[in-house]
């Protein structure tokens, strides 16, 4: 689990994400699709063109921090998700170019205001929210 500190910078980053999280989210599709095209056929391209899911990463991102020391408060979303994210072929070998390109949209829309301490925290955050996604999806692939 996160420590205290990684927790309180997570907590600490919610402003900035509700102003920017969906500058945030639409850098990091540009960008992962631009540098790691295989990926692109596990995403619906109508609601990547429409806005839809750009929005709907970055509210989940932003109920992520708001919520990081309660995860299970997010769980019914987590499980919409995972379900969706089977539908289309999502495998745990896909969370790293995620991380990466999110990390880096961040830094890309932030500027100076990534300071390294929120990079390493988000990094360790996104660590663990991506393992809570890979077990409940682990589960969903099972049970199919």
């Amino acid at each position: 689990m996160l420590d205290q500190k990684t927790i309180d910078i997570i907590k600490s980053t919610v402003p900035v994400l509700k102003t920017h999280g969906v500058e945030i989210t639409t850098t990091f599709y540009k960008n992962m699709f631009e540098k790691n095209p295989e990926v692109k056929p596990l995403f619906d391209m109508g609601r990547q063109s429409s806005g839809e899911q750009p929005k709907a990463l970055a509210m989940s991102i932003l109920a992520s921090a708001q919520n990081i020391d309660n995860l299970p408060a997010i769980m019914p979303v987590v499980n919409k998700i995972a379900e969706r994210h089977c539908n289309s072929n999502v495998k745990p070998e896909h969370y790293p170019i995620v991380g990466k390109h999110l990390l880096d949209a961040i830094k890309e829309v932030l500027g100076d205001a990534a300071t390294d301490e929120i990079i390493d925290a988000w990094g360790k955050t996104y660590g663990v929210l991506a393992e809570v996604f890979i077990d409940v999806e682990k589960n969903l692939y099972s049970s199919r």
